[in-house]
């Protein structure tokens, strides 16, 4: 208290002061009783010196006086020009920098910035890569077939559309014709007896074991129907999963000649420039069938989304319905990342992870939709860009145009060989070819775009360049192929780290 009262009356004594008196000590107003001093004496007589500059300016002769006056126009429109230079210089780096996007787009053409290629560029770490080996080859002690009298049965396996009828056994027991035994052949495609149909999509082991063995054991041979993809993951006996792999990546091989032509095509991807280099390979799922079924709203011409609305309507009518409700769908599958990259966002993207133009891409694709004007962007941004069709001459494919799925067996094998693999939508095609890279050992690069998180910012109209480059790079540094754990639901195919896979 007695601090606090000392404080309160010295506050009282300053508060005291007088207001006139603090006003007369502070005031601008108050003219200054301080001896006057040169300076003071200066700026009362500045007729001084403007009498000196006349006199000085009456004495410089004429000509002198117009040749300094013409020095100081030139002078100051020099130093104009060069800052308007400036401006424009740093304006047009600026614009480079930030430009959209989707780069400056002339037309078809799209432009983007050169970016820095990262040392990964072309193939996975070493130390991220050396963790995992492969360990699903075929083991002693499998003992052969066995005698009729000792096996369960037989399941018959009608192999159609895709890679599978360019595939033969090595090691795995698979009978090619039906047992002697077997007298009744003709009854096996005749009879529905002897066919299991409508298995679910990634039945647990447990619905085989109830449902299909017994008859597999009754009728001794059995057809299943359908059959890819019915066996699911999870809750399966490591030794099935491990099989899988066994099956895929060592037994089942490509007919001799589809093996050759791909290493031809594949060396030849190598050795366009005259020396070795590395090639890319692109997967470009964006044909017409695939647009169609994706439901997705991709960029076009009124005539053009006309023309796909009709074509949907008479595809899928039951999923078109009435066609109001596809918008907020295809906005809804877009966001969700199941729609197929179209060939211009897949430049953009390449582009921004660091790959230059001169880059050399194989594209393994049907008959892109849209054409040639679809494809331009991606083919102007990397002009060293072929199919087979560009890469081996008529004669050599000839042989293999008979069947559709012989030159799709040869577009699998020389992506499988590239030294980088990018897919652009989901399919069986894609996710074997990242599964195999993934089991020879991660090193290879196999990129799966993120298309859910692409989506936002191909949508953001005010994302710069070098934000989009920065979230390109972010998101994809673990989308390259790397190991990485199943997880519940996991595709084997895509990803084969366990059980087909050790530690190192």
């Amino acid at each position: 208290m007695v601090e606090l009262r000392h404080s309160t009356s010295s506050l009282g004594g300053r508060n005291s002061t007088s207001p006139m008196k603090r006003d007369e000590d502070s005031s601008p107003l108050v003219p200054d009783h301080r001896p006057i001093d040169d300076d003071d004496d200066h700026d009362r007589h500045p007729s001084r010196y403007r009498s000196f500059f006349s006199d000085l300016h009456s004495h410089i002769p004429e000509d002198v006086r117009v040749s300094l006056l013409n020095n100081n126009k030139i002078s100051f429109c020099l130093l104009f020009l060069a800052l308007l230079a400036s401006v424009i210089f740093l304006s047009w780096i600026f614009s480079q920098w930030n430009a959209p996007y989707l780069c400056k787009k002339d037309g078809i053409v799209l432009n983007c910035p050169r970016v820095k290629e990262p040392p990964s560029l072309w193939e996975n770490p070493y130390s991220a890569t050396t963790s995992w080996t492969p360990c699903a080859e075929r083991r002693d002690g499998i003992s052969d077939v066995p005698p009729e009298n000792e096996t369960t049965g037989y399941i018959f396996i009608h192999a159609e559309g895709g890679l599978n009828q360019q595939r033969i056994a090595d090691d795995v027991r698979i009978v090619r014709d039906i047992p002697e035994w077997f007298t009744d052949k003709s009854e096996l495609f005749s009879s529905i007896r002897r066919t299991v149909k409508n298995i679910p999509k990634y039945a647990p082991a447990q619905f085989y074991i109830d449902n299909v063995l017994p008859r597999v054991k009754e009728k001794k041979i059995m057809a299943l129907k359908p059959f890819v993809d019915r066996l699911g993951y999870d809750n399966v006996p490591p030794e099935i999963n491990r099989l899988r792999c066994r099956v895929n990546y060592h037994a089942l091989k490509f007919l001799p000649e589809i093996e050759q032509m791909s290493d031809l095509l594949a060396s030849r991807m190598q050795n366009r420039t005259g020396g070795s280099n590395p090639y890319m390979a692109l997967h470009l799922r964006f044909e017409k069938g695939m647009v169609g079924l994706s439901f997705c709203d991709f960029v076009g011409t009124r005539e053009e989304k006309a023309k796909m609305a009709e074509y949907r309507k008479k595809e899928w009518p039951r999923r078109f319905k009435n066609g109001k409700h596809l918008w907020h769908l295809a906005l809804q599958k877009r966001k969700e990342g199941r729609c197929p990259l179209e060939p211009g966002e897949v430049a953009v993207i390449l582009r921004a992870m660091g790959y230059p133009k001169e880059t050399q891409i194989y594209v393994a694709s049907g008959q892109v939709y849209g054409g040639q004007n679809r494809m331009a962007p991606l083919r102007n941004m990397f002009p060293n860009l072929v199919t087979k069709e560009e890469l081996a001459t008529r004669e050599e494919l000839d042989h293999f145009r008979k069947h559709v799925t012989s030159l799709a067996a040869l577009d699998f094998l020389v992506c499988l060989k590239s030294d980088v693999f990018v897919m652009t939508h989901g399919g069986n095609f894609a996710k074997l070819i990242i599964g195999a890279r993934r089991y020879m050992g991660h090193r290879q690069k196999s990129i799966k775009p993120d298309k859910g998180l692409m989506s936002k910012s191909f949508g953001d109209p005010y994302i710069g360049w070098a934000n989009f480059v920065e979230d390109v790079v972010f998101i994809h540094q673990t989308r390259t192929g790397l190991p990485e754990e199943t997880f519940p639901n996991y595709d084997l195919w895509e990803n084969p780290l366990t059980p087909c896979m050790c530690k190192a």
